[in-house]
């Protein structure tokens, strides 16, 4: 018998101050930390992952509503991984365990393969880098199409951001997004856009305030960007310690999410942290045409590639 962490082979990042270790299963952030001080909600190497906590998200980001999709005038039908909501959660690779191909002190890259399924039938090589460098952990995640026929495509990060000691509703956080996608309460199907000043208390950020109570779990888009084009996500504590995340424009949309549980209060992980996932594609982006905005599904020629990333820093 083999003695396999629950959370896979695990690789560990060390420079410009910063630490990060990366699980195999499900190509995971299981913890960054800079001078000692954790920026994301860490999990242990022998700990099965929490949810979805760090993991990278293909070949879609989010949720595809009922798992049902239309593309290339077939009708599909996903396994239904969010059994309490009836939708298929976060794509397909969550849970694989990927080839670390390449490992250094500062950079390591992983491999898996998306392949043909009931539900998503065509094959598509994903390939994820995590890098540090001065300005923090940057993670790249690329995707290449090796089917004969066009696929649908999305991606994005599930870090749950931590600003430092204090509980998540004494953080300020700084949102630079003027629009949000407005869902139902109870399974979170898309309705609609809105501006987030049509319910500023709950949305509105776009100046930095503190969240407070508020609850949410919803996709913005229209995002505020800076010269080089990047959004930045920033949460800080009331000592004034911070972290960020910054993407550019390959992601139109950021899921937020305050990490509220079912349970609620006293559950392991309620309100531990902020989820900040930046995403290429909206949720239920693989039923684009059900709606009147555009949801930024990427469609992948057979061969065609297609790559975004993010960077995680501290403040």
């Amino acid at each position: 018998m083999t003695d396999v962490a629950l959370s896979g082979s695990p690789v560990v990042l060390r420079a410009h101050g910063y630490e990060a270790a990366i699980a195999s299963v499900g190509a995971s952030l299981r913890s960054l930390q800079h001078e000692g001080r954790d920026l994301v909600v860490p999990f242990a190497t022998d700990e099965l992952r929490p949810n979805y906590r760090g993991t990278t998200l293909a070949p879609w980001p989010n949720r595809v509503v009922d798992g049902t999709h239309r593309f290339g005038g077939e009708e599909l039908q996903l396994a239904l991984t969010e059994p309490d909501r009836g939708h298929a959660l976060h794509g397909l690779l969550s849970w694989t365990d990927w080839d670390i191909v390449d490992a250094a002190d500062d950079e390591a890259t992983l491999t898996a393969t998306v392949p043909a399924q009931a539900g998503y039938p065509w094959w598509v090589e994903v390939r994820t880098t995590f890098r540090l460098g001065a300005d923090g952990l940057t993670q790249t995640v690329r995707a290449t199409n090796l089917s004969a026929a066009p696929a649908p495509w999305g991606t994005g990060p599930h870090p749950y951001l931590v600003a430092g000691d204090g509980a998540l509703d004494e953080w300020t956080l700084a949102l630079p997004a003027d629009t949000v996608l407005e869902v139902t309460p109870d399974r979170l199907v898309p309705t609609g856009l809105a501006s987030v000043a049509s319910d500023a208390d709950r949305f509105d950020f776009r100046e930095p305030r503190v969240l407070g109570a508020v609850e949410i779990d919803h996709a913005y888009t229209d995002l505020v960007r800076d010269a080089d084009g990047r959004a930045t996500v920033v949460v800080t504590s009331p000592a004034g310690t911070g972290v960020q995340i910054s993407w550019d424009g390959e992601c139109p949309w950021v899921q937020i999410h305050t990490a509220d549980l079912p349970a609620g209060p006293g559950t392991p992980g309620h309100r531990a942290g902020l989820a900040v996932e930046p995403m290429t594609c909206a949720p239920d982006a693989l039923n684009a045409d059900r709606y009147d905005y555009d949801a930024g599904l990427i469609v992948l020629a057979p061969g065609a590639s297609h790559e975004a990333g993010w960077t995680i820093s501290v403040r």
